[in-house]
């Protein structure tokens, strides 16, 4: 069900606006403007399917223990949403302490619940259902996940007597009471986030606060997929969080007027996700000493979250095309004003010349050793651990699935040779012409010039070449020199390891190299120079 969400503006007149699950909407605005006093309208408007993280929350903890009961916590819940109602809680929090032992109960809890729930099973011999349910990933799991996504090296675990332990870096466990306050707020919104009830609508408020914008942007937008079974209103003084999330809507608060001590109206629009956020809000964006990855492609492409993935402290941004990257890593080298930043790129092979890969490294920008991303992702090393992976859950013959998707691959290859040679050396001939052309002092003779390119004999030699490969099952060579995302070749590499789509698949390879370092290494090292240039800095 919707939720329906009203603003009066002068006039008398209110602008009115549904939010589904699924959905987001960020409430942007300047200092004074009224974004807290609207925040606490509309959780007072939806207090029964609600959970509000408000600005002014207490990020620490008095222990690493959890002391509350059951009883204790449906009675601050009580408390809190008391508390919330009031119009002082914008500015006030007389439950701050409590909020934070709430969100880690809860998260404990359903980690508990779901431990009962496996053991339940198992003592009924019901080892079907045990294993269907430990499937589902642990709450606790999930967190350690998305922090590490989100560039924090840290790890949560819950032990003996629920004490809930961290450790940073794979190193020596202690106190989540000791984490930074920008990690404990990290913790906090993924723990109050994570256990709501599907339906919730949940209002954040300020999640910048103690967060670099590199850490809570990534953050956010996990969280959102991981919930997609609930809606969200954010606010926020960071206008990029709004453009890190393109499906979101922004609703642009510009003023309020008050009555008394109440706001009464205020100066608001609302902006789809198809319209371009107010220049006018784009002000004062300073983000602390960092670098900077442009790479092909949007944000719902393959490129981002791979490379996210492969650079983990690394701020990676889409853009559009080749051109869009060169141009996006040139502007910020050559700009002395933007001495904080580090720029690098990362474009498609796409047979490129040596003097073009050569032009591009000069810049900054690096173009893969493989043809596209896609070679990447289906890299036959890469085929081979995730089906291993996928078959120690499935019980199947790793081997054997490997061999059937590789010769699917190659059947879905060769009805497309000659198509996929031909383009395969389109760099190469457009290099040979520009090669031909005259220059200054050829014109300045005025002498017929002849240009005779051999197009079908250089197409016949990819052909072959292309042919060779499918005759000796070389599928490697052909993922990596040939743009096999033109033909059927990925969706049976994806079948035949059995999944049930390519997205399915790619989804399985961005959590093999989440969970094993030595596929990230791998792929890492397909990357050299890069790794090792951007550490260095």
């Amino acid at each position: 069900m919707p939720f329906d969400l009203s603003i009066p503006l002068a006039g008398g007149q209110s602008l009115d606006f549904l939010v589904d699950v699924g959905q987001i909407v960020f409430v942007l605005g300047a200092n004074g403007t009224g974004k807290s006093s609207l925040m606490q309208r509309f959780f007072t408007g939806h207090r029964d399917a609600a959970r509000r993280i408000s600005a002014h929350r207490q990020t620490w903890f008095a222990s690493a223990s959890i002391s509350m009961t059951g009883e204790g916590r449906r009675n601050t819940e009580q408390n809190i949403l008391h508390s919330d109602l009031n119009p002082q809680s914008r500015w006030k929090d007389d439950h701050s302490a409590a909020r934070a032992s709430v969100a880690i109960y809860d998260l404990v809890d359903a980690q508990n619940v779901r431990a009962r729930a496996i053991a339940d099973a198992v003592d009924n011999s019901n080892i079907a259902l045990a294993q269907q349910l430990a499937a589902i990933e642990a709450p606790v799991k999930i967190i350690n996940e998305l922090l590490r996504f989100s560039n924090l090296p840290i790890e949560i675990f819950v032990h003996e007597n629920e004490q809930v332990l961290a450790s940073k870096s794979g190193g020596p466990k202690f106190s989540v009471s000791e984490l930074s306050d920008g990690e404990r707020n990290a913790l906090l919104i993924a723990a109050n986030i994570l256990t709501v009830k599907p339906g919730t609508i949940v209002f954040v408020d300020e999640p910048e606060r103690h967060l670099h914008r590199s850490i809570i942007s990534p953050l956010l937008t996990l969280l959102f997929a991981a919930r997609s079974d609930c809606a969200f209103v954010i606010s926020t003084h960071d206008v990029m969080l709004p453009l890190d999330n393109p499906t979101a809507r922004t609703l642009l608060v510009r003023g309020c007027k008050y009555e008394g001590s109440t706001v009464r109206e205020w100066d608001a629009d609302l902006v789809t996700a198809e319209a371009e956020i107010d220049d006018a809000l784009k002000q004062d964006i300073l983000g602390a000493r960092r670098k900077l990855l442009f790479v092909e492609g949007s944000e719902q492409s393959l490129d981002k979250p791979l490379y996210s993935l492969i650079f983990p402290n690394v701020s990676v941004v889409a853009k559009s095309t080749c051109r869009d990257v060169e141009h996006a890593v040139s502007g910020i080298r050559d700009a002395q004003g933007l001495h904080w930043l580090h720029a690098f790129g990362i474009v498609d092979n796409d047979r490129r010349v040596p003097d073009d890969i050569v032009r591009l490294r000069a810049k900054g920008v690096y173009a893969l050793s493989v043809f596209s991303v896609e070679a990447i992702y289906y890299h036959t090393e890469i085929q081979r651990r995730v089906a291993e992976r996928h078959c120690k859950v499935t019980g199947a013959d790793p081997e054997a699935l490997i061999v059937a998707a590789q010769a699917a691959a190659l059947d879905a290859v060769r009805p497309h040779i000659r198509r996929l040679s031909e383009r395969a050396v389109e760099a190469k001939l457009r290099k040979d012409l520009m090669k031909k052309l005259p220059r200054r002092a050829e014109i300045a003779a005025a002498q017929r010039i002849d240009i005779t390119i051999d197009v079908p004999a250089v197409v016949a030699a990819e052909v072959a070449r292309l042919q060779s490969a499918c005759d000796t099952a070389d599928l490697s060579s052909i993922i990596c020199c040939y743009p096999i995302r033109e033909t059927p070749a990925l969706g049976a590499i994806a079948r035949n390891l059995q999944f049930q789509s390519e997205a399915q698949y790619e989804s399985a390879v961005r959590k093999l190299l989440m969970d094993d370092a030595g596929a990230l290494a791998f792929l890492r090292a397909l990357f050299d120079p890069l790794p090792a240039e951007i550490d260095a800095i």
